[in-house]
């Protein structure tokens, strides 16, 4: 039966999410918030939130304004008012959920990355394309193609404004890591999280390198490397990127870093970096495209601004020039704040 939000006449998408930790909190906010910001055809509703443990999901449910909560996800797919679960967990436990939740008729959201392996990913491609036969949708949550600035960039590129693409070249470089002493979360181990930088950090500048360029990439050459190969074992829970260890060490099973090239499918050249070992560096993508025509630059931690030059214009005044991304007419910044008024990190979300 088809439900309507009484505030608004609209009928309701109501959204069940598996996970509450630092990724559970972004998509709440978001979740809270798009139907503020944008006219949507139907109003997100908080119906169910699931953890393994009650009290803390239970918190969870409260801060973030969850109407009901479940300790076992399987129930959590079976409600009636959850139309589309949102999974929130690490990588070991996404393709179960996702698969379940299709064949339960729910769409999904998933976050990346998209699972552990090859085997379990095409699994659940191949669930998600059954599904689609039924009119339900299936997404992975990469964020950060819905920064205004990189979309603005993809819009860019697909007019022509570089011509044809020579050189692809991104890095996500990040330090939390550094401490040889920060615990042994789950993050670090392989039956858990599948990989290390690689896919908690390579997975989101592949993304974004293919969907700026309007391709993929057809080859790649990689190396990896674990620099720190003990830690102390989880001491109490962790949240976020923070937790406590004990005397206690165990191995860590992934990688710390990982740089690799690539081609894409129209010949230009692609460099990665992923790290969580860059000393000094909190959250800082990058990436610089050269086409024929033209560049973009962009760092995430000055997300509202993009560098662009026009290879075309005159030598005496050609050169990189600042973008600031807030204008009305750019990506998604029509529901937001005056000209020049920035967005941050939460509203990727959104």
């Amino acid at each position: 039966m088809e439900q309507r939000d009484s505030r608004t006449a609209l009928p309701t998408l109501g959204v069940g999410m598996v996970g509450y930790a630092f990724m559970g909190a972004a998509h709440s906010q978001g979740w809270r918030t798009a139907g503020h910001a944008f006219d949507l055809p139907l109003r997100p509703v908080l119906a169910a939130i699931a953890g393994r443990d009650a009290q803390r999901v239970r918190a969870a449910a409260d801060k973030h304004g969850w109407a009901a909560t479940e300790t076992d996800w399987r129930a959590l797919i079976t409600r009636d008012d959850v139309h589309l679960v949102d999974i929130c967990t690490p990588g070991d436990s996404h393709a179960e959920i996702a698969i379940a939740a299709l064949e339960a008729g729910k769409h999904v959201l998933c976050e990346k990355p998209l699972a552990n392996s090859v085997v379990e990913a095409e699994a659940m491609v191949a669930a998600a394309e059954a599904a689609r036969s039924r009119g339900q949708l299936a997404m992975v949550g990469f964020n950060y193609r819905r920064v205004p600035a990189l979309t603005f960039a993809r819009r860019l590129i697909a007019d022509g404004r570089l011509g044809t693409l020579r050189h692809v070249r991104v890095s996500y470089l990040q330090d939390w890591l550094v401490d040889p002493d920060f615990p042994l979360t789950w993050r670090l181990q392989r039956e858990h999280a599948g990989s290390g930088a690689l896919g908690d950090l390579g997975a989101h500048i592949v993304d974004l390198a293919q969907f700026l360029a309007g391709e993929v990439l057809v080859g790649v050459s990689a190396q990896m490397e674990t620099f720190v190969r003990e830690r102390p074992r989880l001491d109490g829970a962790s949240s976020g990127l923070t937790a406590s260890g004990g005397a206690a060490r165990g191995p860590v099973t992934v990688d710390d870093a990982a740089v690799f090239t690539g081609r894409l499918a129209s010949g230009a050249l692609a460099t990665f970096e992923a790290t969580r070992m860059a000393t000094g560096r909190k959250n800082a993508l990058r990436l610089e495209i050269n086409g024929e025509s033209g560049s973009l630059a962009f760092d995430l931690e000055r997300l509202n601004e993009l560098s662009f030059h026009d290879h075309r214009e005159p030598a005496e005044t050609a050169g990189f020039r600042r973008i600031l991304v807030t204008e009305p007419d750019h990506p998604y910044l029509d529901a937001w704040w005056p000209p020049g008024h920035g967005l941050g990190y939460e509203h990727t979300f959104v």
